[in-house]
């Protein structure tokens, strides 16, 4: 966990377009942003791309932000509540209209104990993320942690969207595949 002065040193930096300081404070902190929104939603998937879609607007908010406490934490977590929110409410709307999703369980409450980190399901995806060849890994980096837009990336990397798209689908299953490999064992 990083020091108050390391979260408002990143924050400065960030706020003025340092993206080396913004990548420093998604290291830090998108592991606890993960948990919480799987917390809320009871889905990896949904949780990966809620815990992305937190980063990419603190990313856009954090010129305005005026840090009131000493970690970025609790504004990520409540930037993560919302994202998370939302993302129910599309669900449920689907749900209503779709006979498949009729059968899938979208949690009602959050539960404290879901929201706990596991620092070896953390370690097994980054040992994962560690295996991918160059390219995989250089597209997970981008998309994933950085949030590039897939168009971005393909332009970044000299390939097109649906290279991106497509790549960066097959390493979201082998981490899935890799996390639920952990909660198996």
């Amino acid at each position: 966990m990083p020091t108050s002065t390391e979260d408002r040193e990143w924050a400065a930096r960030a706020a003025s377009g340092d993206q080396d300081a913004f990548r420093e404070i998604y290291r830090a902190h998108v592991r606890p942003v993960y948990w919480i929104a799987h917390g809320i939603l009871g889905s990896a998937p949904d949780a990966e791309d809620v815990a992305q879609e937190t980063f990419v607007v603190a990313w856009r908010k954090l010129p305005g932000l005026e840090l009131a406490g000493d970690s970025l934490l609790p504004w990520l977590a409540t930037i993560c509540r919302f994202q998370a929110a939302n993302r129910l409410r599309i669900l449920r709307r689907d749900r209503a209209n779709t006979a498949d999703a009729l059968e899938e369980t979208i949690p009602d409450t959050v539960s404290v104990e879901d929201q706990v980190i596991s620092a070896a399901l953390a370690e097994r995806i980054a040992e994962e993320v560690g295996r991918l060849d160059e390219t995989d890994r250089r597209i997970f980096r981008l998309c994933a942690v950085e949030g590039y837009a897939y168009q971005v990336a393909a332009e970044e990397l000299g390939v097109s969207h649906a290279v991106i798209r497509n790549r960066l689908s097959r390493v979201r299953t082998r981490l899935r595949g890799a996390a639920q490999e952990m909660r198996d064992a």
